[in-house]
């Protein structure tokens, strides 16, 4: 079974599954985050949605380079949770299946190229409390222990 973070799913509510795969990207005691500025601020785990017809890893590859600018290398997958949201982006209601990679960030080739994203870097240990989920935050949590 899949963990699962945030809300309950409503009764009342149908819910599209959204397969997603998110990067921790640790460096130097740091991890590189993305700050969604819209529809409000959140800082995230770099990643998001996989395209139909696409797998996990080059959705991994092409959502880092869009929010954070940077190339990454060696993803191992490390585990996966489930959150039930509405996506105002989307006008969607999704069953967010989180796939979550740790990889290492080899190259910044521009600023983030995705409308409404900053790149950030920051301690590993305050990471795990200004992510926007708890997905997001146990994982990084699970990071802190080993850095």
């Amino acid at each position: 079974m899949i963990r699962r973070f945030g809300e309950v799913p409503r009764r009342d509510q149908t819910y599209r599954l959204r397969p997603g795969a998110y990067a921790l990207l640790p460096r130097d005691g740091q991890l590189l985050l993305t700050c969604q500025y819209s529809p409000a601020p959140d800082i995230q785990l770099p990643g998001g949605g996989i395209d139909p017809g696409e797998s996990p890893l080059p959705a991994l590859h092409r959502e880092v380079y869009e929010e954070t600018g940077w190339a990454i290398a060696s993803p191992r997958r490390i585990g996966a949770f489930r959150r039930f949201v509405y996506m105002p982006e989307y006008d969607l209601w999704a069953e967010k299946l989180c796939h979550i990679y740790c990889a290492r960030p080899v190259l910044q080739h521009s600023a983030p190229v995705e409308a409404g994203h900053r790149a950030l870097w920051m301690p590993v240990n305050d990471a795990v409390s200004v992510l926007g989920n708890a997905g997001d935050r146990h994982f990084a949590a699970l990071l802190a222990r080993y850095v």
